[in-house]
């Protein structure tokens, strides 16, 4: 993975985050294994959105690894659009795709 630097950015004060929110940010952590999570969020999610989500993780993980637009859209399926809005936030966000890919990577919970 590319060294993409980002600062954290404080969020506990985002408009987003309502108390509907943190409950749902308490409920993804006390999933017991990815079967319980994956049921959860089949629940809350549609299949369409929960595949979209995990392609746009996928194509997050594609940008730091370097690899280049139209490589990522032939890879992925993902369009142009897709790929730039996920660009956007590993130069702009919050580095919770960095973050993360980065635990995955290392195998860290």
């Amino acid at each position: 993975m590319s060294n993409i630097a980002n600062e954290a950015q404080n969020t506990s004060q985002h408009p987003l985050r309502t108390d509907s929110v943190e409950e749902l940010l308490s409920a993804l952590r006390l999933a017991r294994g990815n079967d319980e999570l994956f049921n959860f969020m089949l629940d809350v999610t549609t299949p369409r959105e929960l595949s979209e989500m995990a392609g746009r993780l996928q194509v997050a993980r594609l940008l730091l690894d370097g690899l280049a637009y139209a490589a990522i859209e032939k890879e992925t399926g993902a369009s142009a659009a897709t790929i730039a809005r996920v660009s956007k936030c590993l130069q702009y966000g919050n580095t919770g795709y960095v973050t993360l890919l980065k635990r995955l990577e290392e195998g860290t919970p």
